[in-house]
């Protein structure tokens, strides 16, 4: 069935502009908060920079679907967006739990991240809110199950996977415009997928990250004058890790057990990543919590290219990365 773009388009359309107009607002509130990321160690800008991103991402997510939602409510008499939306299995019915716990997520990530920003979490503290919020998804449905039919081990990949993309995203988060980038690329393979199997809510929540994503770009890349932060990339990671979980990989067009590897090779780079930092850090005897210079874009950076180049470079990877999952799922 092709992509109904009258319905998609808009979406990401909206998602764009909603992020892109609203950053300055939440940039000079954020100012006014003390929400600001000051130069100091490992930091490569020189003035405070405003920590916005996260919520001109949440906003940009947030406002179509209210915008939906309020179609759907009032049914609106000079537009057919409902029918539309039924006609194309984007109308959520009977998921309206699944998509509020969703939500909850999202904004609990962007609370946390907040927190964190501000006053520098304990490890633990930070990790048990993860965890938290891993439960409260896991808890409507959104589950794993890797062909194993129980209940506890769908937990427990579930909340592990939430937690280990999530923490992955915040690792990548260490130069201007790679953790977006890398999460609007993650996005659209995500929808493309979702797509192609006629998954059609799940595309639009993918369409919409990216589009949020994409709208808060300019304002990170290749200058930045305001920053993702903790808030930021737990709310990529997370809706990333969620967008995983979302699609069916395994259906009758591809009855391959591997087909449900297909988010690991879309999500290869921020996981490559992660892994090889916290292996470093565990060898050299460090906490894998204390950051370092160690990571992929730094290393980049010390062979000689310049921070730009070296972001365009991971994204390219990743984009590669990508189409080769679609080829793998094809």
């Amino acid at each position: 069935m092709k992509f109904p773009f009258n319905v998609y388009l808009p979406a990401l359309l909206v998602a764009f502009l909603t992020s892109f107009f609203s950053l300055p607002f939440w940039r000079r509130l954020t100012q006014r908060i003390g929400l600001v990321d000051d130069p100091g160690h490992r930091k490569i800008h020189r003035t405070p920079t405003p920590l916005a991103g996260g919520f001109a991402v949440l906003a940009g997510i947030v406002t179509p679907l209210f915008v939906a939602a309020l179609a759907f409510t009032l049914n609106f008499p000079w537009s057919h967006l409902g029918e539309q939306l039924a006609r194309h299995g984007l109308k959520p019915a009977n998921r309206e739990i699944e998509i509020a716990a969703i939500v909850l997520g999202a904004l609990g990530m962007l609370l946390l991240g907040s927190l964190d920003d501000k006053f520098e979490l304990p490890p633990a503290v930070k990790f048990a809110g993860q965890f938290l919020i891993a439960v409260l998804v896991a808890a409507a449905k959104v589950r794993i199950t890797l062909f194993v039919h129980n209940t506890l081990f769908s937990y427990a990949v579930t909340i592990l996977w939430i937690l280990t993309v999530t923490n992955a995203f915040n690792f990548m988060d260490n130069m201007n415009g790679l953790c977006a980038g890398l999460g609007a690329i993650a996005a659209w393979w995500f929808a493309l997928i979702a797509g192609m199997d006629g998954q059609y809510l799940v595309t639009l929540v993918a369409l919409l990250t990216a589009g949020a994503l994409l709208g808060f770009l300019p304002h990170n890349y290749p200058r930045a004058t305001a920053f993702l932060g903790d808030a930021g990339s737990h709310l990529v990671g997370y809706l990333l890790a969620v967008m995983a979980i979302l699609p069916h990989f395994y259906t009758r067009q591809r009855p391959h057990v591997w087909a449900v590897f297909t988010p690991l090779l879309i999500l290869a780079v921020p996981l490559g990543d992660l892994a090889w930092v916290v292996l470093l850090r565990w060898r050299l005897g460090k906490p894998i919590y204390v950051g370092d210079n160690n990571h992929l874009s730094h290393r980049l950076v010390r062979s000689g290219l310049t921070q730009q180049r070296a972001v365009l470079l991971i994204w390219l990877v990743a984009t590669f990365c990508g189409a080769l999952a679609i080829l793998a799922v094809l």
